[in-house]
């Protein structure tokens, strides 16, 4: 054999092979992992954070308004770590 018609013969194969491997994973079907939803965790209410969305809608009116004042002294404890316990917003009530 001639190297050329040695050269033809392998190309062949080679071709021969591709083809057939690309033929084998196209018609290969893949199994997806079951998919299992993920439980939703939901948050007991906050009447502090219930407060705080209040006087959030209050706009400038919060400023003069007492409970106002009182929830956001009580979140500025909480954020800065006051030593005193702080009150919750539904207490005193």
């Amino acid at each position: 054999m001639e190297g050329k018609t040695l050269a033809r013969v392998g190309a062949i194969i080679f071709v021969s092979v591709a083809i057939t491997a690309t033929a084998i994973e196209m018609t290969r079907k893949e199994e997806r992992p079951a998919v299992r939803p993920t439980p939703v965790l939901e948050e007991a209410p906050d009447p502090l954070r219930e407060g705080q969305r209040r006087c959030q809608q209050m706009g400038e009116a919060a400023a003069r308004d007492g409970e106002c004042l009182r929830i956001w002294a009580e979140t500025r404890d909480r954020f800065l770590g006051s030593r005193t316990a702080p009150r919750r917003a539904d207490e005193g009530r």
